[in-house]
Protein backbone atom coordinates (compact mmCIF):
# COMPACT_ATOMS: atom_id res chain seq x y z
CA UNK A 1 0.00 0.00 0.00
CA UNK A 2 1.48 3.62 -1.05
CA UNK A 3 1.60 6.13 1.57
CA UNK A 4 -1.22 8.19 0.14
CA UNK A 5 -3.48 4.92 0.00
CA UNK A 6 -2.48 4.53 3.98
CA UNK A 7 -3.11 8.41 4.68
CA UNK A 8 -6.28 7.72 2.87
CA UNK A 9 -7.57 4.89 4.67
CA UNK A 10 -7.20 6.09 8.20
CA UNK A 11 -8.97 9.90 7.42
CA UNK A 12 -11.23 10.74 10.38
CA UNK A 13 -14.58 11.53 9.76
CA UNK A 14 -14.68 15.18 11.28
CA UNK A 15 -11.86 15.64 8.70
CA UNK A 16 -13.66 14.53 5.94
CA UNK A 17 -17.04 17.27 7.51
CA UNK A 18 -14.80 19.77 7.90
CA UNK A 19 -13.18 19.77 4.31
CA UNK A 20 -17.12 19.57 2.91
CA UNK A 21 -18.17 22.48 4.54
CA UNK A 22 -14.74 24.33 4.25
CA UNK A 23 -15.68 23.74 0.06
CA UNK A 24 -18.97 25.09 0.52
CA UNK A 25 -18.11 27.65 2.38
CA UNK A 26 -15.74 28.94 -0.04
CA UNK A 27 -17.60 28.18 -2.94
CA UNK A 28 -20.46 30.71 -1.14
CA UNK A 29 -17.67 33.01 -0.73
CA UNK A 30 -16.08 32.96 -4.12
CA UNK A 31 -19.08 33.11 -6.04
CA UNK A 32 -20.51 36.09 -3.67
CA UNK A 33 -17.18 37.90 -4.24
CA UNK A 34 -17.54 37.10 -7.85
CA UNK A 35 -20.57 38.82 -8.55
CA UNK A 36 -20.17 41.63 -5.35
CA UNK A 37 -16.81 42.81 -7.92
CA UNK A 38 -19.27 43.85 -10.43
CA UNK A 39 -19.53 46.91 -8.49
CA UNK A 40 -16.67 47.98 -8.08
CA UNK A 41 -15.33 50.53 -10.92
CA UNK A 42 -12.73 49.27 -13.20
CA UNK A 43 -9.60 50.85 -13.29
CA UNK A 44 -9.73 51.28 -17.02
CA UNK A 45 -11.26 55.09 -16.99
CA UNK A 46 -8.67 56.12 -14.20
CA UNK A 47 -5.32 54.29 -16.46
CA UNK A 48 -7.41 56.42 -19.66
CA UNK A 49 -7.26 59.49 -17.92
CA UNK A 50 -3.76 59.44 -16.61
CA UNK A 51 -2.82 58.45 -20.00
CA UNK A 52 -4.60 61.54 -21.35
CA UNK A 53 -2.51 63.86 -18.81
CA UNK A 54 0.77 62.83 -19.84
CA UNK A 55 -0.03 62.89 -23.64
CA UNK A 56 -0.85 66.59 -22.76
CA UNK A 57 2.40 67.11 -20.66
CA UNK A 58 4.65 65.35 -23.20
CA UNK A 59 2.98 66.35 -26.51
CA UNK A 60 5.48 69.97 -26.92
CA UNK A 61 8.60 67.36 -26.47
CA UNK A 62 7.31 64.90 -29.23
CA UNK A 63 8.05 65.23 -33.02
CA UNK A 64 5.04 65.25 -35.05
CA UNK A 65 5.16 61.88 -36.64
CA UNK A 66 6.43 60.18 -33.14
CA UNK A 67 3.34 62.07 -31.22
CA UNK A 68 0.93 60.41 -34.15
CA UNK A 69 2.17 57.24 -33.25
CA UNK A 70 1.62 57.11 -30.20
CA UNK A 71 -1.10 59.24 -29.16
CA UNK A 72 -3.38 59.03 -32.82
CA UNK A 73 -4.44 61.88 -34.70
CA UNK A 74 -7.13 63.22 -32.05
CA UNK A 75 -5.43 66.39 -29.59
CA UNK A 76 -4.59 65.20 -26.82
CA UNK A 77 -6.32 68.59 -24.85
CA UNK A 78 -9.94 67.52 -26.79
CA UNK A 79 -9.53 63.75 -25.41
CA UNK A 80 -8.96 65.26 -21.79
CA UNK A 81 -11.32 67.48 -21.93
CA UNK A 82 -13.81 65.02 -23.85
CA UNK A 83 -12.94 62.10 -20.99
CA UNK A 84 -13.30 64.73 -17.90
CA UNK A 85 -16.84 65.86 -19.13
CA UNK A 86 -18.08 62.48 -19.39
CA UNK A 87 -17.58 62.19 -15.28
CA UNK A 88 -20.60 63.16 -13.57
CA UNK A 89 -19.70 66.32 -11.97
CA UNK A 90 -20.77 63.96 -7.97
CA UNK A 91 -17.86 61.69 -8.91
CA UNK A 92 -15.31 64.37 -10.34
CA UNK A 93 -12.08 64.57 -7.67
CA UNK A 94 -11.26 68.24 -6.56
CA UNK A 95 -8.37 67.94 -8.90
CA UNK A 96 -10.69 66.82 -11.98
CA UNK A 97 -12.61 69.48 -11.49
CA UNK A 98 -10.20 71.74 -11.78
CA UNK A 99 -8.90 70.33 -15.11
CA UNK A 100 -11.88 70.35 -16.20
CA UNK A 101 -12.10 74.51 -15.49
CA UNK A 102 -8.76 75.04 -16.71
CA UNK A 103 -9.85 72.90 -19.71
CA UNK A 104 -12.95 74.94 -20.63
CA UNK A 105 -11.11 78.67 -19.79
CA UNK A 106 -14.23 79.25 -16.80
CA UNK A 107 -12.28 82.31 -15.41
CA UNK A 108 -13.95 82.36 -11.77
CA UNK A 109 -13.29 78.42 -11.41
CA UNK A 110 -9.51 79.24 -12.61
CA UNK A 111 -8.96 82.19 -9.93
CA UNK A 112 -9.90 79.66 -6.82
CA UNK A 113 -6.83 76.82 -8.39
CA UNK A 114 -3.67 76.47 -6.13
CA UNK A 115 -1.25 74.01 -8.30
CA UNK A 116 0.01 72.55 -5.55
CA UNK A 117 3.36 71.08 -7.13
CA UNK A 118 1.06 69.73 -9.89
CA UNK A 119 2.84 70.09 -13.13
CA UNK A 120 -0.13 69.90 -15.95
CA UNK A 121 -2.55 72.41 -13.19
CA UNK A 122 0.79 74.55 -13.47
CA UNK A 123 0.82 74.63 -17.28
CA UNK A 124 -2.86 75.26 -17.49
CA UNK A 125 -3.20 77.82 -15.07
CA UNK A 126 -0.50 79.76 -16.60
CA UNK A 127 -1.70 79.46 -20.02
CA UNK A 128 -5.44 80.50 -18.15
CA UNK A 129 -4.24 83.44 -17.34
CA UNK A 130 -2.94 85.18 -20.66
CA UNK A 131 0.78 83.70 -21.05
CA UNK A 132 1.80 82.53 -24.45
CA UNK A 133 1.46 78.76 -24.64
CA UNK A 134 4.94 78.15 -25.09
CA UNK A 135 6.44 79.94 -22.40
CA UNK A 136 4.20 77.66 -20.26
CA UNK A 137 5.90 74.57 -21.11
CA UNK A 138 8.53 72.97 -18.97
CA UNK A 139 11.04 71.67 -21.34
CA UNK A 140 12.25 68.80 -18.64
CA UNK A 141 8.99 67.90 -17.30
CA UNK A 142 7.58 67.06 -21.09
CA UNK A 143 10.78 65.88 -21.97
CA UNK A 144 9.73 63.26 -18.93
CA UNK A 145 6.28 62.69 -19.90
CA UNK A 146 7.71 62.12 -23.64
CA UNK A 147 10.05 59.24 -21.85
CA UNK A 148 7.18 57.95 -19.76
CA UNK A 149 4.55 57.59 -22.70
CA UNK A 150 6.94 56.33 -24.83
CA UNK A 151 8.46 53.36 -22.72
CA UNK A 152 4.49 52.55 -21.82
CA UNK A 153 3.72 52.39 -25.17
CA UNK A 154 7.01 50.75 -26.88
CA UNK A 155 7.43 47.69 -23.98
CA UNK A 156 3.92 46.24 -24.17
CA UNK A 157 5.09 46.28 -27.95
CA UNK A 158 8.63 44.51 -27.87
CA UNK A 159 6.98 42.44 -25.16
CA UNK A 160 3.62 40.87 -26.94
CA UNK A 161 6.37 41.08 -30.41
CA UNK A 162 8.92 38.83 -28.56
CA UNK A 163 6.53 36.60 -26.77
CA UNK A 164 4.55 35.92 -30.18
CA UNK A 165 7.51 34.65 -31.63
CA UNK A 166 9.03 32.57 -28.95
CA UNK A 167 5.36 30.99 -29.28
CA UNK A 168 5.67 30.38 -32.99
CA UNK A 169 8.67 28.74 -32.55
CA UNK A 170 7.74 26.22 -29.36
CA UNK A 171 4.86 25.72 -31.74
CA UNK A 172 6.98 24.46 -34.91
CA UNK A 173 9.37 22.40 -32.82
CA UNK A 174 5.90 20.57 -30.84
CA UNK A 175 5.02 20.14 -34.55
CA UNK A 176 7.93 19.06 -35.46
CA UNK A 177 8.02 16.32 -32.55
CA UNK A 178 10.75 18.39 -31.05
CA UNK A 179 9.54 19.36 -27.90
CA UNK A 180 11.54 18.59 -24.79
CA UNK A 181 10.37 16.19 -22.35
CA UNK A 182 9.39 17.20 -19.03
CA UNK A 183 10.68 15.89 -15.94
CA UNK A 184 8.94 13.77 -13.50
CA UNK A 185 6.58 16.02 -11.28
CA UNK A 186 7.58 15.89 -7.57
CA UNK A 187 5.31 17.63 -4.91
CA UNK A 188 3.79 16.95 -1.52
CA UNK A 189 2.05 13.34 -0.90
CA UNK A 190 -1.10 14.96 -0.19
CA UNK A 191 -4.57 14.58 -0.55
CA UNK A 192 -7.40 16.06 -2.47
CA UNK A 193 -9.29 16.46 1.20
CA UNK A 194 -6.03 18.20 2.33
CA UNK A 195 -6.32 20.41 -0.78
CA UNK A 196 -9.62 21.17 0.34
CA UNK A 197 -8.61 22.10 4.11
CA UNK A 198 -5.60 24.26 2.54
CA UNK A 199 -7.07 26.18 -0.07
CA UNK A 200 -10.79 26.44 0.90
CA UNK A 201 -10.59 26.23 4.74
CA UNK A 202 -7.29 28.32 5.03
CA UNK A 203 -7.41 30.28 2.29
CA UNK A 204 -10.43 31.41 1.84
CA UNK A 205 -12.96 30.73 4.91
CA UNK A 206 -10.45 31.56 7.52
CA UNK A 207 -8.79 34.37 6.09
CA UNK A 208 -12.31 35.99 5.07
CA UNK A 209 -13.06 35.66 9.04
CA UNK A 210 -9.24 36.03 10.13
CA UNK A 211 -8.82 39.65 8.14
CA UNK A 212 -11.97 41.11 9.37
CA UNK A 213 -11.70 39.88 12.58
CA UNK A 214 -7.95 40.28 13.43
CA UNK A 215 -6.56 42.62 10.64
CA UNK A 216 -8.65 45.34 11.01
CA UNK A 217 -8.57 46.48 14.44
CA UNK A 218 -5.02 46.06 14.14
CA UNK A 219 -5.00 48.49 10.69
CA UNK A 220 -6.76 50.24 12.62
CA UNK A 221 -4.47 50.86 15.98
CA UNK A 222 -1.24 50.92 13.56
CA UNK A 223 -2.38 53.32 11.12
CA UNK A 224 -4.55 55.95 13.33
CA UNK A 225 -1.79 58.46 13.01
CA UNK A 226 -0.92 58.02 9.47
CA UNK A 227 -2.18 60.43 6.63
CA UNK A 228 -3.46 58.86 3.38
CA UNK A 229 -1.86 56.97 1.35
CA UNK A 230 0.24 55.64 3.68
CA UNK A 231 -2.51 54.44 5.51
CA UNK A 232 -3.81 52.16 3.27
CA UNK A 233 -0.49 51.03 2.00
CA UNK A 234 0.15 49.82 5.81
CA UNK A 235 -3.37 48.41 5.56
CA UNK A 236 -2.67 46.32 2.30
CA UNK A 237 0.50 44.92 3.79
CA UNK A 238 -1.25 43.61 6.69
CA UNK A 239 -4.05 42.26 5.61
CA UNK A 240 -2.48 40.26 2.88
CA UNK A 241 -0.41 38.83 5.61
CA UNK A 242 -3.27 38.10 7.86
CA UNK A 243 -4.55 36.30 4.98
CA UNK A 244 -1.54 33.99 4.03
CA UNK A 245 -0.51 32.84 7.61
CA UNK A 246 -3.50 30.35 8.24
CA UNK A 247 -2.81 28.46 4.70
CA UNK A 248 1.57 28.46 5.48
CA UNK A 249 0.65 26.76 8.92
CA UNK A 250 -2.21 24.65 7.70
CA UNK A 251 0.48 23.50 5.10
CA UNK A 252 3.72 23.63 7.17
CA UNK A 253 1.92 21.05 9.43
CA UNK A 254 0.67 19.05 6.70
CA UNK A 255 3.98 18.70 5.22
CA UNK A 256 5.12 18.10 8.78
CA UNK A 257 2.85 14.77 8.88
CA UNK A 258 4.26 13.43 5.62
CA UNK A 259 7.02 10.76 6.03
CA UNK A 260 10.18 12.26 5.77
CA UNK A 261 12.33 9.63 4.44
CA UNK A 262 9.65 10.05 1.02
CA UNK A 263 10.88 13.42 0.69
CA UNK A 264 12.34 14.11 -2.98
CA UNK A 265 15.51 15.23 -3.15
CA UNK A 266 14.86 19.22 -3.42
CA UNK A 267 11.89 19.19 -0.81
CA UNK A 268 8.87 18.91 -0.79
CA UNK A 269 7.95 21.73 -2.84
CA UNK A 270 10.87 21.62 -5.07
CA UNK A 271 12.10 25.18 -4.80
CA UNK A 272 15.77 23.95 -6.16
CA UNK A 273 17.68 27.54 -6.23
CA UNK A 274 20.16 26.43 -8.24
CA UNK A 275 21.54 27.27 -10.88
CA UNK A 276 19.90 30.72 -10.18
CA UNK A 277 20.55 32.14 -13.30
CA UNK A 278 18.67 29.40 -15.18
CA UNK A 279 15.83 29.83 -13.21
CA UNK A 280 15.87 33.95 -14.15
CA UNK A 281 15.99 32.77 -17.83
CA UNK A 282 13.28 30.47 -17.64
CA UNK A 283 11.32 33.11 -15.78
CA UNK A 284 12.06 35.45 -18.48
CA UNK A 285 11.03 33.39 -20.99
CA UNK A 286 7.87 32.03 -19.74
CA UNK A 287 6.72 35.56 -19.14
CA UNK A 288 7.04 36.42 -22.84
CA UNK A 289 5.63 33.26 -23.99
CA UNK A 290 2.54 33.83 -21.34
CA UNK A 291 2.22 37.65 -21.77
CA UNK A 292 0.53 38.33 -25.25
CA UNK A 293 -1.73 35.55 -24.58
CA UNK A 294 -3.02 37.10 -21.57
CA UNK A 295 -3.43 40.38 -23.06
CA UNK A 296 -5.15 38.54 -26.15
CA UNK A 297 -7.63 37.19 -23.39
CA UNK A 298 -8.46 40.37 -21.56
CA UNK A 299 -9.15 42.40 -25.61
CA UNK A 300 -11.16 39.72 -26.56
CA UNK A 301 -13.36 39.90 -23.02
CA UNK A 302 -13.58 43.63 -23.05
CA UNK A 303 -14.41 43.14 -27.37
CA UNK A 304 -17.28 41.09 -26.99
CA UNK A 305 -18.58 41.75 -23.09
CA UNK A 306 -17.43 45.30 -22.85
CA UNK A 307 -15.46 46.38 -19.68
CA UNK A 308 -16.76 44.35 -16.87
CA UNK A 309 -15.38 46.52 -13.80
CA UNK A 310 -14.13 44.59 -10.80
CA UNK A 311 -10.58 45.74 -10.79
CA UNK A 312 -8.17 45.19 -7.99
CA UNK A 313 -8.24 47.60 -5.76
CA UNK A 314 -4.64 47.36 -5.32
CA UNK A 315 -4.15 49.14 -8.76
CA UNK A 316 -6.60 51.88 -8.32
CA UNK A 317 -4.23 52.80 -4.86
CA UNK A 318 -1.04 52.54 -7.23
CA UNK A 319 -2.59 55.06 -9.68
CA UNK A 320 -3.60 57.56 -7.20
CA UNK A 321 -0.39 57.29 -4.83
CA UNK A 322 2.60 59.85 -5.27
CA UNK A 323 4.04 58.57 -1.60
CA UNK A 324 7.32 57.02 -1.82
CA UNK A 325 6.93 54.89 1.42
CA UNK A 326 3.53 54.20 -0.01
CA UNK A 327 4.50 52.84 -3.09
CA UNK A 328 7.46 51.10 -1.71
CA UNK A 329 5.24 48.83 0.42
CA UNK A 330 2.46 48.08 -2.25
CA UNK A 331 5.28 46.86 -4.45
CA UNK A 332 6.92 45.16 -1.32
CA UNK A 333 3.35 43.21 -1.42
CA UNK A 334 2.71 42.85 -4.97
CA UNK A 335 6.22 42.32 -6.01
CA UNK A 336 7.42 39.97 -2.93
CA UNK A 337 4.90 38.71 -0.30
CA UNK A 338 2.36 38.06 -3.41
CA UNK A 339 4.25 35.97 -5.53
CA UNK A 340 5.93 33.71 -2.78
CA UNK A 341 2.48 33.01 -0.94
CA UNK A 342 0.41 32.46 -3.95
CA UNK A 343 3.40 29.92 -5.73
CA UNK A 344 3.86 28.25 -2.60
CA UNK A 345 0.19 27.26 -2.39
CA UNK A 346 -0.89 26.88 -5.93
CA UNK A 347 2.17 25.57 -7.87
CA UNK A 348 4.41 23.94 -4.98
CA UNK A 349 1.08 22.31 -3.71
CA UNK A 350 -2.01 22.64 -5.27
CA UNK A 351 -0.75 21.43 -9.05
CA UNK A 352 1.42 18.44 -8.49
CA UNK A 353 -1.89 17.09 -6.01
CA UNK A 354 -4.23 17.81 -8.80
CA UNK A 355 -2.01 16.63 -12.18
CA UNK A 356 -1.21 13.20 -9.85
CA UNK A 357 -5.27 12.18 -10.30
CA UNK A 358 -6.27 14.29 -13.38
CA UNK A 359 -3.29 14.47 -15.28
CA UNK A 360 -0.71 17.48 -16.35
CA UNK A 361 -2.94 19.25 -18.59
CA UNK A 362 -5.70 19.38 -16.90
CA UNK A 363 -4.14 19.91 -13.25
CA UNK A 364 -2.75 22.83 -14.91
CA UNK A 365 -5.73 23.97 -16.01
CA UNK A 366 -7.81 23.41 -12.99
CA UNK A 367 -5.19 25.25 -10.83
CA UNK A 368 -5.13 28.37 -13.09
CA UNK A 369 -9.03 28.72 -12.77
CA UNK A 370 -8.56 28.36 -9.19
CA UNK A 371 -5.88 30.83 -8.93
CA UNK A 372 -7.75 33.12 -11.01
CA UNK A 373 -11.04 32.73 -9.13
CA UNK A 374 -8.95 33.16 -5.92
CA UNK A 375 -8.66 37.16 -6.76
CA UNK A 376 -11.99 37.55 -6.95
CA UNK A 377 -12.60 40.15 -9.89
CA UNK A 378 -14.76 39.01 -12.54
CA UNK A 379 -13.08 41.27 -14.79
CA UNK A 380 -9.70 40.30 -14.19
CA UNK A 381 -11.33 36.13 -13.99
CA UNK A 382 -10.00 34.87 -17.18
CA UNK A 383 -6.71 36.55 -17.97
CA UNK A 384 -5.51 35.51 -14.52
CA UNK A 385 -6.88 32.08 -15.29
CA UNK A 386 -4.26 32.33 -18.20
CA UNK A 387 -1.70 33.25 -16.52
CA UNK A 388 -2.35 31.02 -13.71
CA UNK A 389 -2.22 27.98 -16.43
CA UNK A 390 1.05 29.72 -17.97
CA UNK A 391 2.49 29.68 -14.75
CA UNK A 392 1.54 25.87 -14.19
CA UNK A 393 3.16 24.75 -17.04
CA UNK A 394 6.03 26.59 -16.50
CA UNK A 395 6.38 24.63 -13.26
CA UNK A 396 5.55 21.40 -15.16
CA UNK A 397 7.97 21.90 -17.94
CA UNK A 398 11.14 23.28 -15.16
CA UNK A 399 10.61 21.07 -12.37
CA UNK A 400 11.12 24.10 -10.09
CA UNK A 401 8.98 26.29 -8.00
CA UNK A 402 11.51 29.01 -8.00
CA UNK A 403 10.97 29.85 -11.89
CA UNK A 404 7.65 30.37 -11.22
CA UNK A 405 8.06 32.59 -7.97
CA UNK A 406 10.12 34.45 -10.31
CA UNK A 407 7.87 34.50 -13.32
CA UNK A 408 5.26 35.65 -10.79
CA UNK A 409 7.34 38.49 -9.07
CA UNK A 410 8.03 39.97 -12.85
CA UNK A 411 4.32 40.47 -14.03
CA UNK A 412 3.58 42.10 -11.20
CA UNK A 413 6.92 44.26 -11.30
CA UNK A 414 6.08 45.50 -14.75
CA UNK A 415 2.69 46.12 -14.27
CA UNK A 416 3.77 47.98 -11.23
CA UNK A 417 6.05 50.09 -13.38
CA UNK A 418 3.27 50.63 -15.54
CA UNK A 419 0.77 51.98 -13.34
CA UNK A 420 3.91 54.21 -12.36
CA UNK A 421 4.71 55.36 -15.67
CA UNK A 422 1.13 56.89 -15.98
Amino acid sequence: MSPSSHRQAHVPSWKVLLGVLSLLVAALIWTSGLVNSLSRPSVAPSLNLQQQEVQLLAEPALPHAIGSALMGSEDPRTMLLGSLEQIPATDRSRRQAQLLALLQNEVTSVLEIAPADDPLLEQLLCEAGGAVRDDCINTAIARGAALRLSVSALLPLVTAVTGTGLLLVQGWRIWRGRRENWPNLMGPNLTLLDMALLVAGGFVVISAVGVPLLALPLVTRLTAALDSPRREAVGVVINYSVMALPSLLILRRQLASLPQETSPEGGWLQWRWQPLPGAFVTALLGWFKVTPIVVLTGWLLVRLFGDPGGSNPLLELVLESRDPLALSLLALTAVVLAPLFEEVIFRGTLLPVLARRTGSLTGAVLSGLLFGMAHISIGELAPLTVLGIGLALLRLSSGRLVPCVLMHALWNAVTFVNLLLL
